[in-house]
């Protein structure tokens, strides 16, 4: 393996909180990520608030003016957005495999508690036929006087199922 095709650092390697954020807080550190494009979009407003205004009071100059640096307003705003976007790229692409990796494990945790139920039934259930196969033989539990039916014996059986999935 080349050595040097490892990815490179991050700082947010060592910041759990990076890769467990709210939506509000992705967006406050992606508007401390990119502040430019904030600034861009505050501008754009500012720039078509200006042209309403001097439409209504028909300044066609100020208009177009103000039409013009709304223009380069959004000029700027998508410059920063690219730029942005392949600055922070690398980051990205590791966030998103870091979310595929939880997933993954979150998926490997539900098989495994799913096994551990099938095997805690298959144990039950083995249980349960011993010590019907020791009752059908008159083994130690009539030898020591209890008189419990097999149907007594199968209810019981379903309450313990019942208990054991109502504590999970």
């Amino acid at each position: 393996m080349n050595p040097n095709s490892a990815p490179l650092p991050s700082s947010f390697d060592e910041n759990a909180d990076f890769y467990n954020e709210s939506r509000s807080q992705k967006l406050f550190r992606r508007i401390r990520e990119e502040p430019l494009i904030p600034l861009g979009c505050g501008v754009t407003v500012w720039a078509i608030v200006g042209a309403t205004r001097s439409m209504r009071k028909g300044d066609h100059k100020m208009t177009n003016l103000f039409f013009r640096r709304r223009l380069y307003a959004q000029a700027f705003t998508l410059a920063a957005l690219v730029a942005g976007n392949l600055y922070w790229q690398k980051d990205r692409k590791k966030r998103k495999e870091y979310e595929k990796l939880v997933e993954e494990k979150e998926r490997q945790e539900k098989r495994d508690r799913w096994l551990r139920e099938l095997e805690m039934r298959d144990d039950e259930e083995k249980e349960f036929k011993a010590r019907l196969a020791r009752r059908i033989r008159g083994g130690d539990e009539e030898k020591e006087g209890n008189t419990k039916g097999v149907t007594e014996m199968v209810k019981d059986k379903v309450e313990e199922t019942k208990k054991s999935i109502e504590r999970k």
